[in-house]
This record gives structure tokens, C-alpha cells and sequence, in this order.
């Protein structure tokens, strides 16, 4: 029998709730008081991929919020709305829905494509852009187009996404196995142990969380030629104005590190690039002492806030 979405209602020192942005519910996960931190996971993860965060960030000062974000976990699952522009506004929505009108925006993976997105056309919601295993999306396009034996090759596990059905049925065969292989293929040696690999599979496994997260995809491999993939590229064209940190693992083999790096020449604040040794695309989980201290060090930087 499939899990149902109160496998992502684990215990910790914080706090669940739902809350409603632009016509969907979503699941987000509250820890301490203060400026807000708006926390995007990445594939094939949820909200529980910032638990280590959630504590420190609150510890900090902050106001730490981690969603489930559309299509995973506990939060709505619609048939449309996969494509970046539409996720950067729910994630903007969720800012004012939580009362602000602006944050601190931290995104891995498809969490920092759309943090970035958010910051081009949502800009005054993002007053700090943090981005971890996440190319800028138009360095992303151009190293898939230049870099055959590079991100070609590391990215070809997305071609076979895009057929129908199969690749749904390939994740959820034999208690999500798959999910589990990826996020050992991707990290360093020795992480996820057993009991994360199984709260990841779990929460693969609840309906429509596979078909959902295949849509992000789907979306943006489909699109490339598209009128409103174009669009969308034309429009990430934008400087963006908010401060910045990009956070890689050295070992990253999903997203390689020179496909981010580069990224800064689309933003006109202060960048900060930090690549962190002995981490592959899970550093805020593989070595989280490590990531906490850039995070925390840059968000400490009085520079930042002149």
C-alpha cells in the first residue's frame, strides 16, 4: 500500500501548517522568529532536505520556513502549473501568505532554478538569493547546447523522463528504488545512510508525487524551442539586483560545478561563489557544518545590507 502525505509529517523542534497561495495548499515546515528564510528543495527531495537548516537558521535569528513545493509531499498535486514561472510565483505568493512581502530566498537544485526565476521576475520578493547545486537557468540551456561530454552526459537521465508513464512507473517500481540510487549516484561516498534513503523513498512513493516532479522536467527539456520556453529566456536575461550566494559541491556529478560557475555575470548586486570540498549535490545535507557556516557567515555580512 502507498504511503499517504503523513509520511512528511515528521517530528522535529518545529512546526507544520498549511498555507494557501494563489488557489493551492502547501506544506510548509515553520522553526524560529525573525527575518524570514524561505527554504526550496530540489529533486527528488522534499521540505525534510533543510531539517539540518531549519535548526540553525532558527538558532540564528531567523524565521526558517521549508515547502513542500507543488507537486510533492504534502502539498497539491494539479495537473498543470510545472514550469518555472509558474513555481517562482507560488513561491512569492507563499512569501505574502506568510506575511511578508519579501525574503531571504535559499533554493536547491529545481528549488534554486525557480529561486532564481523568482528573482528576475518577482524581484522585490527576494531580498537575498541563495542558490545551491543550480546553475543560473540560461547557463544551464547554453552548457546543455555546448557541453556534450559534460552536462549532456550528466543530465542524460532527463531524457528518459520525458516519454509518458514509463518513467513514473521506473521511479515507484520496488519501493522507489530508483529515488534512492539517484540520490547515492549523486552525493559523496558514505551519504544517504539507509534510514534517509527510506524517508525519501517513502515520500516518492505517496500518488502522484512521481508524475508530478517528472513534470518539472518535462517542462523544461519540451519547452527549449517553445514559444514560451523563448519567452522565458528572453525574460532571465534581467540582471538580477539582489545580493547573491551560489553554493556548489566540489563533487557534484548531477549539476558539474563548471555548469554553475558563471552564473555571477547575470547578477549586478554582490555574488559570492563557494564551492564546498568532499560535497556532491547535496552539501546543506552531506556537510552541513559546512554549509551552515557560508550561509550564515554571508547572511552575517554587514556589506550585504548597504
Amino acid at each position: 500500500m502507498a504511503p499517504d502525505e503523513s509520511a512528511v509529517q515528521i517530528d522535529g523542534p518545529w512546526t507544520h501548517r498549511a498555507v494557501h497561495a494563489g488557489g493551492t495548499r502547501f506544506h510548509v515546515v515553520e522553526a524560529g522568529e525573525g527575518p524570514l528564510v524561505l527554504l526550496l528543495h530540489g529533486f527528488p527531495q522534499f521540505w525534510w532536505t533543510w531539517r539540518n537548516q531549519l535548526v540553525s537558521l532558527a538558532a540564528a535569528g531567523y524565521r526558517a520556513v521549508a515547502v513542500d513545493l507543488r507537486g510533492y509531499g504534502g502539498s497539491d498535486k494539479p495537473p498543470r502549473g510545472y514550469d518555472l514561472p509558474t513555481l517562482a510565483g507560488d513561491a512569492t505568493g507563499l512569501i505574502r501568505a506568510l506575511g511578508e512581502t519579501g525574503a531571504i530566498v535559499v533554493g536547491h537544485d529545481w528549488g534554486g532554478l525557480l529561486a532564481w526565476t523568482m528573482a528576475v521576475n518577482n524581484a522585490k520578493s527576494v531580498h537575498k538569493l541563495v542558490t545551491v547545486s543550480a546553475p543560473h537557468p540560461l547557463r544551464l540551456r547554453r552548457a546543455l547546447l555546448t557541453d556534450p561530454f559534460g552536462q549532456l552526459r550528466a543530465s542524460s537521465y532527463t531524457l528518459g523522463f520525458q516519454l509518458p508513464l514509463l518513467p513514473e512507473r521506473r521511479l515507484n517500481a520496488d519501493g522507489s528504488a530508483l529515488v534512492g540510487k539517484l540520490l547515492d549516484g549523486w552525493s559523496r561516498p558514505g551519504w544517504p545512510d539507509a534510514d534517509t534513503s527510506r524517508t525519501y523513498r517513502e515520500a516518492f512513493s505517496i500518488p502522484a508525487v512521481s508524475h508530478c516532479a517528472l513534470e518539472y522536467h518535462r517542462w523544461f527539456g519540451r519547452s527549449q524551442l517553445r514559444p514560451d520556453g523563448l519567452r522565458f529566456a528572453r525574460s532571465m536575461r534581467t540582471k538580477i539586483d539582489a545580493p547573491t550566494l551560489q553554493i556548489h559541491g566540489a563533487l557534484d556529478p548531477a549539476i558539474l560545478p563548471r555548469t554553475a560557475q558563471g552564473s555571477g555575470r547575470h547578477v549586478a548586486a554582490p555574488y559570492r561563489w563557494r564551492l564546498i570540498e568532499g560535497a556532491g549535490h547535496f552539501p546543506h545535507e552531506e556537510t552541513p557544518e559546512a554549509f551552515d557556516a557560508e550561509l550564515l557567515g554571508w547572511l552575517a555580512d554587514p556589506e550585504l545590507d548597504t
